[in-house]
Order: structure tokens, then C-alpha cells, then sequence
């Protein structure tokens, strides 16, 4: 869909995807990104990647590499060990490039280990195109080109934004005296011409199916959606009155800020998607409230069985170009959500942020569904999800401290020379050796139904069972395979995910799931 509608409006390639690992929760870019998981980061890219490129379009997996924070960006240094570079910050550009060979990808802003991405020959050439076999072309993230001489000799062959005569008499001057072969300067001239003969050749002003479109972006929300808690089975909402509460609910949060920004075709709110229901706005788009604006809240909760309550995080709180200082929510949300669920022990929160908050009125209401940043489709697929016309099935691909002060990162993040000192200790890879208590689990997510695991069956690298559905309502469930290191070797965390499933099943209903494991999914490096 992507694809067809890059094309529709003359796109040749599409800024798309960003794989880099969540290191820290309070990233800027963790809404862009996939997980804090190498593996699942990397799956999801190459599907990215090959579902876009199927209509022709070029792609451009980003940011290459290292890029984990969006503080001094420009000119940060990330530095780490070989091993921690290998097993967390590469297989997800690894895995995507050797499944999908994205027509670009680009080069990050940082510096790695002391040399900038653009300029980096071990990461471009040696890594990229010679251990992975990387066809495509290296573009520069926007105005990432330091050194033009060095980033032609690494095979760095666009800079962006284009038309900048930046360092050219200096390529020019090397080449002269001998510095730089010329060969460099062409063979990097050969795969721009070659993009761009293929992009000249794409059909583009087709029109696309808006509708069918929209339909999708409901479906991804649908089954993206994270049920987080549902005490008493409060969910999903049993015919009665409710009333919708915040501003979310009508201007829906439905994506990040910053160069990802789009123009949706139609955007649903939860307003839209059920107009019977009351609503009281209670905050404005940044998240300020009054005492007025809170009773009116508080009311309107007393007067309904069930009270639910649109929060989460306003643009200000995330984008490109800026990282969180911290993991709260806006006083003005925290404010309405304690007011309402004071006023009425039903209380239903929906969260719209793209990235993990803290969450100390959890012990107050009843449910909370996490939608993220859902699209423009998003006010629909809450409401089929809040009154059973979906069933929740989404994992959380990242972990949710219980405090921003739990993060392995912690100490180490938002600097300009970033040591990873965590090492392979990443997200759940931390937690679980650390024995640290968290609000929510990697790879957790609640459901309407209930799933039973039985018959498992390793044979081999062929490791199965049966999924069964054992509740009363049709759902999802994500089986996820993890594999657990033996005792002496090198140290490596106490679990690993290598394989998920998605399997839909009907009340009583059973499936087997099989995971093909091969040697990578039981390698560490070591030199």
C-alpha cells in the first residue's frame, strides 16, 4: 500500500523502513522503529521492504547504524565492542538486505567507533556490500556526508539533499594527485545512474484504491493493538451507556512527528467511530487542563456506567529531532485520568504514544488499551477493539520499565560520546539477566480469549505445537519462540527470541505451528 501510493504521487523511493534497535525507552524515533529486538526488528524490515518493493518502488532501510538517540545526532559517537555491534546494532539491517535487498540504504549521522557512517569503509563496503551482498545504493541521511573524499573511497554514493557542490573540488583534487582512484568516483556515478534509469522506468501517477487502503490501515491497528490490562473482564464493553473522555478521542494522536509526517486520505477518530457516545474534551491538544475542565470530566464519568479516557502522549513529547527527558505523561492527562477514575470505578484508558510511558494510576482503572500511534484508520480500530468487534492480539515489541531509572541505558544515554556500556544487554536481554522487575514484559499482550500450548515437538531444528483456542470468543494469538543458551561459554542472555507465528483459531479451534531454526539462530560472535 505504501508502494502504490509513493508511486501514485511520483515518489521513486520511499524514506523507509528504520530498523534501528530501541536502546533507551525515551528515544525520539522509537515510535519509527520496530523493536528492541534484533530478530523481530529485522523480520519485520524485510517484510517492509519486500511488500513495498513489489510495486516497483525503491526503498531506503535506515539509519545505518548505531543510530539510537536522537541527541547530538548530527555529530554523536556511538561506541561499543565488536560483539555488541554484531549480535544487536546489525542483524535487523543484516536480515533485511540478505531477504529483501532494498534498492537503498542509508547511511546514519553518528559516528561509529570514532569514524562517521558515511565515511565508514568497514561499514559500508566490508560489512554491507561484501559480507551481506548488498547490491542497491548508500544515501546519506540528510546532510550526514562528512568527508566526501573518504565516503566515496567507502562507497557512500549519494549525498542528500542533492544539488550541494560540498567537498567536490577536494574529490576532485585527490583523484588529480592520486588520493582517491578514480575508479571509485565511477563505480559510486554507476549505481546512482543505475537507480535512476530504474526509477525513470516505474509507472507513476496511478491512481490507488483510497478505501481499500483505509480498510487495511484499520486491520493493522486491529491487530497491532496491545490489551495491556482488563480487570473483571471489563472489556469488551457490554451494551450500556459510556462516555468518552479527552481530547485524543476527537483529534486522534494517530502518528509521530517530524520527517515520517504524512497526509492522511481520511482519518476516523474514536468520536467518529461511535458518535452516540457522549464526550467531553476535558484537555486541548497539548494535554492542559482546568479545574472546570476537570469536574466537567469528573461529572460526565458519574453519570455513565463506564468511563473512557483517550490520553497518552501530544506531538510536543515526541518527534525526530529531540529525545524524552523522561517517561511521564503530561500533568494534564495524569490530571483527567485520576479525575475520572475517582469519579467512576469503571474507568477504560486508551493510550495513543509511541513509545513507552509510566503509568502510576494503572492500580486505578480497570483496562488499558494500547493502541500506539495507530494511522488514520486508528479511531475505528479502537472502537471495534473496546466493544468486541475485534479481538486484541498485539505483543509489545519493547519493555516497559517499571521507572525510566531501570533502563540499561540509563546512565549512558543522551551523551554525545555514547558508550553502549550494556553491552548485548538491550531491553528483556537486561531485565531477565538482571532479575529487574518490569511493568510490562517483552512480548506481552492480553486477549479475549484464552490459548492453550500443548503437544511441543523438537526435532532437529524443527521445533512445533499445538495452539488451541480455549475460550469463547474467535482471536489471535503470536506464538513466540525463544531459544535458551547452555550452561559455560560465552556469557549470553538467559533467553532469545528466533521465530513468531501469528495464528488465528475459532473457539475450540486448534493449529499446529512450526519454526525452521538454523545455525545463526543459536550463533554469538566471537571474533
Amino acid at each position: 500500500a505504501i508502494g502504490e501510493e509513493g508511486l501514485s504521487l511520483g515518489v521513486d523511493v520511499v524514506l523507509g523502513p528504520g530498523v534501528n534497535i530501541k536502546r533507551g525507552p525515551r528515544c525520539g524515533r522509537n515510535f519509527e522503529y520496530f523493536s528492541e529486538d534484533p530478530y523481530l526488528a529485522g523480520q519485520m524490515g524485510a517484510a517492509w521492504v519486500a511488500g513495498a518493493e513489489s510495486t516497483g518502488i525503491g526503498t531506503s532501510l535506515k539509519h545505518f547504524a548505531a543510530n539510537n538517540q536522537e541527541y547530538k545526532r548530527f555529530n554523536g559517537n556511538s561506541q561499543m565492542d565488536e560483539r555488541t555491534l554484531r549480535e544487536i546494532y546489525l542483524p535487523a539491517f543484516e536480515t533485511t538486505v540478505k531477504n529483501a535487498q532494498p534498492a537503498t540504504v542509508m547511511c546514519a549521522y553518528p559516528a561509529l567507533n570514532g569514524v562517521h557512517c558515511s565515511d565508514n569503509k568497514m561499514l559500508l563496503n566490508d560489512i554491507l556490500r561484501g559480507e551481506w551482498g548488498f547490491k542497491g545504493l548508500v544515501v546519506t541521511d540528510w546532510g550526514a556526508l562528512c568527508d566526501r573524499v573518504r565516503a566515496m573511497e567507502a562507497g557512500c554514493d549519494l549525498s542528500m539533499p542533492g544539488g550541494s557542490d560540498y567537498m567536490e573540488d577536494r574529490v576532485a583534487a585527490a583523484v588529480r594527485e592520486g588520493k582517491l582512484p578514480e575508479s571509485a568516483v565511477d563505480t559510486c556515478a554507476e549505481r546512482v545512474i543505475r537507480l535512476a534509469l530504474k526509477s525513470a522506468a516505474l509507472q507513476k501517477g496511478l491512481p490507488f484504491d483510497p478505501n481499500a487502503h483505509h480498510a487495511l490501515a484499520q486491520q493493522v491497528a486491529e491487530s497491532g493493538a496491545v490489551l495491556l490490562k482488563n480487570e473483571d473482564g471489563i472489556l469488551p464493553l457490554k451494551a450500556g451507556d459510556i462516555v468518552l473522555v479527552g481530547d485524543m478521542a476527537k483529534n486522534v494522536r494517530y502518528q509521530g512527528s517530524g520527517s515520517s509526517h504524512i497526509n492522511p486520505t481520511r482519518l476516523t477518530s474514536l468520536c467518529d467511530a461511535l458518535p452516540d457516545a457522549p464526550y467531553v474534551a476535558c484537555c486541548d491538544g497539548k494535554g492542559n487542563v482546568s479545574e472546570a475542565s476537570l469536574r466537567e470530566a469528573a461529572e460526565a464519568a458519574r453519570s455513565a456506567k463506564i468511563a473512557v479516557v483517550c490520553a497518552g502522549l501530544p506531538d510536543i513529547y515526541e518527534s525526530e529531532g529531540f529525545d524524552r527527558d523522561n517517561l511521564r505523561m503530561s500533568e494534564g492527562h495524569l490530571r483527567m485520568i485520576d479525575a475520572v477514575a475517582n469519579a467512576n470505578p469503571n474507568t477504560v484508558v486508551v493510550l495513543f504514544c509511541g513509545s513507552v510511558v509510566e503509568l502510576p494510576w494503572i492500580d486505578k482503572v480497570k483496562a488499558i488499551l494500547y493502541m500506539g500511534l495507530p494511522g488514520q484508520a486508528g479511531g475505528q480500530a479502537a472502537a471495534n477493539l473496546l466493544t468486541g468487534k475485534a479481538t486484541p492480539s498485539g505483543k509489545l515489541t519493547e519493555t516497559w520499565p517499571l521507572r525510566l531509572e531501570d533502563a540499561p541505558s540509563f546512565g549512558t544515554f543522551g551523551k554525545k560520546y555514547t558508550h553502549y556500556s550494556e553491552g548485548i544487554y538491550v531491553g528483556y536481554r537486561y531485565y531477565d539477566r538482571a532479575g529487574t522487575g518490569v511493568r510490562f514484559p517483552f512480548g506481552y499482550g492480553l486477549s479475549y480469549t484464552s490459548f492453550s500450548y500443548s503437544d511441543l515437538n523438537v526435532s532437529g531444528k524443527t521445533v512445533s505445537a499445538t495452539i488451541t483456542n480455549t475460550g469463547s470468543l474467535p482471536g489471535a494469538e503470536v506464538v513466540q519462540l525463544y531459544v535458551v543458551p547452555p550452561a559455560g561459554g560465552l556469557h549470553r542472555p538467559a533467553r532469545e527470541l528466533k521465530g513468531f507465528a501469528r495464528v488465528f483459531l475459532q473457539p475450540g479451534e486448534n493449529k499446529m505451528v512450526s519454526f525452521m531454526l538454523d545455525d545463526r539462530s543459536f550463533s554469538v560472535w566471537n571474533g
